[in-house]
């Protein structure tokens, strides 16, 4: 079953999408050029002649959750700001193999020179679109929202978390200055090595945050949970637990944290992780590891 039958379409009024930082973008955008045309695009400039126009169709080769209609747009008008640009589909709503997506009118040279950094930017972000409308679609009856994690394309973090938003997912914490998360490394240096140590070394780190500031701690072992609840977290990760494990310690917390699970999540066990009673379900795969949506440039040149 594909993406398109799990879900007709996650745009509604009910999801709101955050928007793309045009600067951001631009940026992003001016990186791939220098890298993809770093003297301007030879094989165009030669073969095409400056006045020529075309008519392109950003036309999908297979169903998905589109996402990066900007991003298209941007690249088009970067290479040609006078290029007419439509956006076909909306982001985050599913589409089907064969339709087309966006259309774009401009001078020949700047829509082939733009192409294939369109096509790499819609195609993996319309990929972690459609991975995680079927992550959400799994998780439906649950109270367990999924999120994304840092691993993202270095560069590319905030395409590919806006792109988890188009499939009705939820964003983790941006960078590493947005909120305290403490890991099993953090702690072994912060306490020694002494669990003892556990309660007041989190308590001096939460006696030193603003009021604004999320704190979240991850926990390996059941043992950990109480003395890190006592230092008064927000959020407890209970890191690579078993769905066992995951129902007792759901209910040591009950209710005075957040509880996020973690670890060992695909499509095939993240339905029993949710049922476990957890309110967060980060899941890395979700931008490392999904395979490029196939998303074609179809063109007509005129004269």
């Amino acid at each position: 079953m594909n993406a398109v039958e799990l879900v007709p379409s996650v745009h509604s009024s009910e999801i709101v999408l955050p928007t793309l930082p045009p600067a951001v973008v631009e940026n992003i955008l001016r990186n791939a050029f220098v890298e993809d045309a770093p003297y301007g695009d030879i094989t165009s400039a030669t073969l095409l002649p400056a006045s020529a126009v075309a008519t392109a169709w950003l036309v999908a080769r297979e169903p998905g959750i589109f996402s990066g209609g900007d991003v298209f747009t941007a690249a088009m008008t970067m290479t040609d700001p006078a290029a007419r640009v439509e956006q076909l589909v909306a982001d985050g709503t599913a589409f089907s193999a064969g339709q087309r997506l966006m259309s774009v009118t401009g001078l020949a040279r700047g829509v082939l020179t733009a192409e294939r950094i369109a096509l790499n930017l819609t195609q993996r972000m319309s990929a972690i679109a459609t991975q995680t409308a079927e992550y959400v679609k799994t998780l439906e009856g649950t109270n367990a929202r999924v999120t994304d994690t840092r691993k993202t394309t270095p560069g590319l973090r905030v395409l590919e978390r806006y792109a988890v938003r188009c499939g009705g997912g939820h964003n983790h914490r941006f960078s590493l200055s947005d909120a305290v998360l403490a890991k099993d490394n953090h702690l072994a240096v912060l306490t020694g090595g002494d669990p003892a140590k556990l309660t007041a070394a989190l308590q001096s780190v939460r006696a030193q945050l603003p009021h604004t500031v999320h704190f979240e701690v991850e926990v390996d072992r059941i043992e950990q949970i109480e003395p890190v609840l006592a230092a008064g977290v927000d959020t407890i990760m209970l890191d690579n637990f078993s769905n066992e494990e995951l129902v007792v310690g759901v209910a040591m917390v009950n209710g005075r944290a957040l509880v996020e699970a973690s670890g060992n999540v695909n499509l095939s066990t993240i339905g029993a992780i949710a049922a476990t009673g957890v309110d967060i379900i980060s899941v890395g795969a979700l931008t490392h590891s999904v395979r490029a949506l196939d998303l074609g440039l179809d063109i007509a040149i005129e004269a």
